[in-house]
């Protein structure tokens, strides 16, 4: 078969010359193959060495290695299951694998379609390996209702925010003053009994049991302080000293402390007969609100004149003036979770709940909450506090500390929220307002021990007292 000739159409001054193409290819693939020792050939394409790259790393290759010898066997099979997932082939990389841990492991990595995370906890597995536990799930947000779970009617409850007429004592027993009266309320059996009646020429202007809760204190309009035994409801004696009413009291373990209208706070001890053993004078209006320390080494006091000063035990002059709020501070809580740390509250034309650190003075933080502060207790079992409010959202709010995060805002007081009162078992609350209502609100978690028997609905026993 004839061959077919290529010419080439050449430049000029070039001879045209033809050319078999078959020979040409023939004599180039019969051109041996060799490598000059002195130096080395490179092609144009360019491979990569995969053996120092890290794209196992981001879960592109799976790249085989033996475990180191002697190496930690259970951390390799975590480290597998953590980067390739469950389901990754027996090659995958382990402890001996150049890809050791490094701050962007886990930056770029997909996420699977499988519980195992990068972030999961991991525990044992029963077969002598590591099993990826589920991803904890997030933290879900406590749920609080929004409606109290019982109503208690409280006719001539006053509508005064320099008052403080119910205290919850430690055995389970609601003290709450109407008018000239106090009641007592069992809330194991919802039995209510009149402790007293002060007579039409005088009336409750305070209430306070005792830490143990066998003996409650009874501040009045004409400036007496009654100490009564709750268990047989008799009176043990009364004190003198204040010059008009008495609207705050507070106990140490020894000592009683009542703040008056007459600007002054006297320090009384039943142990002796005196009426009063000491008088605090510091503030230039009428005291509303007063706390003992938990270890009854500090006593904090509010005022009318916005002023919240620090006392101790020895000095008969403040230890600190704290004169940030810009409204009377009644609502004052003393943190059971921290030592030193004190909370206020002021009225309406301040709204701030203010944080402070007792030992330095220093203000640790502050919230405006929109509202009349009106009352604050801390929770014991978490870390978390409640408070009231007045002008003009009369709502109760609930607040994680130290984020001061909002936890739930509940409403239902048709007027100012003036009266709180925690149980014994920390988990609820009783508030009282002008509206002459109790209401009982389940809000904080449960602690160790089981929370006390409660019944619902609205319990009424006529319009002559607590009902």
């Amino acid at each position: 078969m004839e061959r077919r000739k290529t010419s080439l159409n050449l430049p000029a001054g070039m001879t045209q010359t033809s050319l078999n193409l078959d020979a040409f290819s023939s004599s180039f693939r019969a051109l041996p193959h060799t490598i000059s020792p002195s130096k080395t050939t490179y092609s144009d394409r360019f491979i990569p060495c995969r053996s120092s790259s890290r794209l196992q790393n981001f879960a592109l290759v799976e790249k085989s290695s033996p475990a180191k010898e002697g190496g930690n066997e259970v951390y390799a099979r975590l480290l597998k299951n953590e980067l390739f997932g469950p389901d990754s082939v027996p090659g995958s990389p382990s402890l001996g694998s150049p890809m050791s841990p490094n701050k962007n492991l886990f930056r770029f990595k997909t996420d699977h379609s499988t519980p195992c995370s990068p972030y999961s906890q991991l525990i044992s597995g029963h077969d002598g390996g590591i099993c990826a536990e589920v991803s904890t799930p997030p933290k879900v947000p406590r749920k609080i209702s929004k409606t109290p779970h019982k109503v208690l009617d409280a006719p001539s409850l006053q509508d005064d925010f320099y008052l403080n007429l119910v205290d919850w004592s430690s055995q389970n027993v609601l003290a709450v003053g109407l008018g000239t009266c106090v009641y007592l309320w069992t809330a194991s059996t919802s039995k209510v009994i009149k402790l007293c009646d002060l007579g039409p020429s005088d009336s409750v202007c305070a209430v306070q049991w005792t830490r143990e809760g066998s003996y409650l204190s009874i501040g009045t309009n004409l400036g007496d302080i009654q100490i009564w035994d709750g268990t047989r409801c008799k009176k043990v004696r009364t004190m003198n000293g204040h010059q008009t009413r008495t609207g705050v009291l507070a106990w140490s373990s020894c000592i009683l402390s009542s703040g008056s209208r007459d600007r002054n706070i006297l320090q009384h001890d039943l142990r002796v007969s005196n009426d009063f053993i000491g008088k605090l004078v510091g503030h230039k209006s009428e005291v509303c609100g007063l706390k003992w320390s938990h270890d009854d080494r500090e006593l904090a006091s509010g005022g009318n004149d916005n002023q919240l000063l620090v006392w101790n035990q020895h000095s008969q002059q403040p230890i600190l003036k704290l004169t940030e709020h810009t409204a009377a501070v009644k609502a004052i809580a003393w943190s059971p979770h921290q030592h030193s740390l004190l909370a206020s509250g002021g009225g309406t034309a301040d709204r701030c709940i203010r944080f402070w650190n007792t030992t330095n003075g220093n203000q640790l933080n502050f919230v405006d909450t929109g509202s009349q502060v009106c009352n604050l207790s801390w929770c014991k079992n978490v870390n978390e506090l409640v408070s009231t409010h007045g002008y003009s959202q009369n709502q109760i709010m609930v607040w994680k500390y130290p984020s001061l995060g909002k936890v739930a805002t509940l409403t239902g007081h048709g007027m100012r929220v003036l009266y709180l009162a925690m149980s014994p078992d920390g988990q609820t609350i009783v508030t009282g307002a002008g509206d002459e209502t109790l209401r009982f609100w389940n809000i904080f978690p449960s602690a160790k021990t089981p929370a006390s028997v409660r019944d619902t609905g609205l319990w009424s026993l006529g319009r002559t007292h607590i009902r």
